[in-house]
């Protein structure tokens, strides 16, 4: 056992001495930056001249009307910017842009629903809750339009047609009161209610 440890000894030194060989070096000092890469002042470029780009504030020779405030002149007089002439607005709607609009107010007359929120104000198997919870609602808010759906054997109870979320988050915080586990749901609702 003691030969082969000095043998491996033995045997070791050899890399030893290789690797001592090859050590690392003091470190090397590091050069300056070369002179092109070095930020170069703006003072010396000339600021470019870009009041002829700037847009006028009044007409010249317009009078400023009563009660408004009167702009100061400019004292140096600005260069000539020729501007493209604004097409003229015209009043005038033709026949055919008349009839296209009459056919659309058609077509939005014949709409009945769009999409929308309801008041999902009861969902359960019990019909007499359901009715409870619409007679105090309907008894309360009169204008609220309401739904009783049965979907064997799930009964629930819609209430209201919004439009936006806004609205239904309004007519959500009146229902709360009487049910507070109701919630919004999106669906189609009925535009006209009235035929």
């Amino acid at each position: 056992m003691l030969r082969t440890r000095n043998a491996m000894l033995l045997l070791s030194l050899p890399v030893l001495a290789a690797c001592a060989t090859t050590a690392p070096t003091a470190p090397v000092a590091t050069k300056a930056a070369p002179t092109d890469t070095v930020r170069k002042t703006t003072a010396l470029i000339p600021a470019e001249d870009l009041t002829k780009y700037r847009p006028t504030l009044a007409p010249a020779g317009a009078a400023p009307a009563t009660g408004s405030v009167a702009l100061p002149k400019p004292t140096a007089p600005a260069p000539a910017v020729q501007k493209a002439a604004a097409p003229v607005p015209t009043a005038a709607v033709t026949a055919q842009v008349e009839q296209r609009l009459r056919d659309q107010a058609f077509t939005n007359q014949n709409v009945k629903y769009t999409s929308g929120y309801r008041i999902r104000a009861y969902l359960g198997l019990e019909r007499a809750q359901a009715m409870t919870i619409r007679r105090q609602v309907i008894g309360r808010y009169p204008d609220e339009t309401d739904y009783l759906t049965f979907k064997q054997p799930v009964y629930r109870l819609y209430i209201g047609d919004y439009t936006t979320r806004l609205d239904a988050a309004r007519g959500l915080a009146r229902v709360r009161q009487f049910v507070p586990k109701a919630e919004l749901e999106a669906m189609q609702v009925l535009l006209n209610k009235t035929p």
